[in-house]
């Protein structure tokens, strides 16, 4: 079992720049590829980035590719997403999850666990 927490999220100008956090409990973490997804109200939960296990490969929504920066540091059992250049398209409840499957996925359901979210709003 791992959970999961986010933090991080706020109010932020466009533009501006915010970095979400998400700590794991249990000592697996470095055993879960890593993804980061949003949802806007009323919008389906959107795959936004993705890290493996070791942090080497990461995997990028087209919409955020040259703005965001998944990351993580498996000592501490966090992966963070560095969020620059916002916009206020990018306004959503941001999730991690966790994927013990190593095979690059950006579907939701295949992801093991979930945080419970933290929002992220951008004005114009």
């Amino acid at each position: 079992q791992v959970q999961l927490v986010e933090s991080g999220g706020g109010l932020v100008q466009a533009g501006g720049s915010l970095s979400l956090s998400c700590a794991a409990s249990g000592r697996t973490f470095s055993s879960y590829a890593m993804g980061w997804f949003r949802q806007a109200p009323g919008k389906e939960r959107d795959f936004v980035a993705r890290i493996s296990r070791s942090g080497v490969t990461t995997y990028y929504a087209d919409s955020v590719k040259g703005r965001f920066t998944i990351s993580r540091d498996n000592t501490k059992n966090t992966v963070y997403l560095q969020m620059n250049s916002l916009k206020p398209e990018d306004t959503a409840v941001y999730y991690c999850a966790a994927d013990r499957e190593t095979v690059i996925t950006t579907r939701p359901q295949r992801y093991d666990y979930w945080g419970q979210g933290t929002q992220v709003t951008v004005s114009s």
